[in-house]
């Protein structure tokens, strides 16, 4: 019984003090200009702190920043061909941004899995650039929201940006 009471303790305490260690951290991330700014002087969605939520994109999927608000990426999934797009858009996450790339890599946590996109030019994309990549895997046909990693290169520089899927409504 003792023992018992002691771990009870033990446990409230570390809970206590991680909770207060995460808390602390949070107020030190600003929230006014959500980590970046934005090139059009606008005001957009709340990043927030975890998850850095920029809400639905254009084409209804997940945006996430790349380069501290220089450009934002689209994820979409069509579980039915098994196929990840990315739209690659400028500081307003709205603007269609083509890059001189022939492709972008995506990084998903759970299925693991790495998808290269190829380029996919749109419509009114000029010749050699892309705002639009799309990959396949079969393990995209699995029906759940999906987290990872997208990067690419723009112009001689890395950009990354982390996304996650928020619960909606499979069809």
């Amino acid at each position: 019984m003792k023992l018992l009471s002691i771990t009870s303790i033990l446990l409230v305490c570390l809970f206590s003090f991680v909770g207060c260690k995460q808390q602390a951290a949070s107020t030190t991330v600003p929230t006014d200009d959500h980590g970046h700014e934005h090139a059009d002087g606008e005001e957009h969605d709340d990043h927030g702190v975890a998850g850095h939520g920029h809400g639905a994109g254009p084409h209804d999927g997940v945006v996430a920043d790349w380069g501290g608000g220089k450009f934002h990426v689209e994820f979409t999934v069509d579980h039915d061909k098994q196929e990840g797009t990315v739209y690659i858009f400028g500081a307003d996450e709205k603007t269609p941004t083509p890059i001189d790339a022939t492709e972008i890599e995506m990084s998903i946590t759970d299925p693991v899995m790495q998808v290269t996109l190829k380029a996919a030019p749109q419509e009114n994309d000029p010749a050699g650039k892309a705002s639009r990549f799309i990959g396949n895997h079969e393990k995209l046909g699995v029906v759940q929201e999906y987290a990872g990693t997208i990067s690419g290169v723009i112009d001689g520089t890395p950009y990354s940006g982390d996304f996650q899927e928020e619960a909606h409504g499979h069809e």
